[in-house]
């Protein structure tokens, strides 16, 4: 089973900065495709920011200019600068692959929250 561990959650003060990371480890699987995604209390969860094997990003118009994501193998990362209180929710990392043996997969991190506030 292909498994993500996000870190760098935490409390800022609004204009801050954090920076998100995410890995994944398992055995004989590729990844195509990383991202992130925020859940708010009390709304759906949402697509902040993804990025390709290819290296083409997507970002939510309201975190494009702010935040940037990156990819370094099975790892992705996420630094979120300028925060804003509505940026305050608890972040998902995402996984889209193969594995031998299954094939296509989709997995998730356990989240790691985000609390921007004064």
């Amino acid at each position: 089973q292909v498994q993500l561990v996000e870190s760098g959650g935490g409390l800022v003060q609004p204009g801050g900065s954090l920076r998100l990371s995410c890995a994944a480890s398992g055995r004989d699987f590729s990844i195509y495709a990383m991202g992130w995604y925020r859940q708010a209390p009390g709304k759906e969860r949402e697509l902040v920011a993804t990025v390709t094997s290819s290296g083409s990003t997507n970002y939510a118009d309201s975190v494009k200019g702010r935040f940037t994501i990156s990819r370094d193998n099975v790892k992705v990362y996420l630094q979120m600068n300028s925060l804003k209180p509505e940026d305050t929710a608890v972040y998902y990392c995402n996984a889209k692959g193969v594995k031998r043996y299954y094939g296509y997969f989709e997995v998730w991190g356990q989240g790691t929250p985000v609390t921007v506030s004064s």
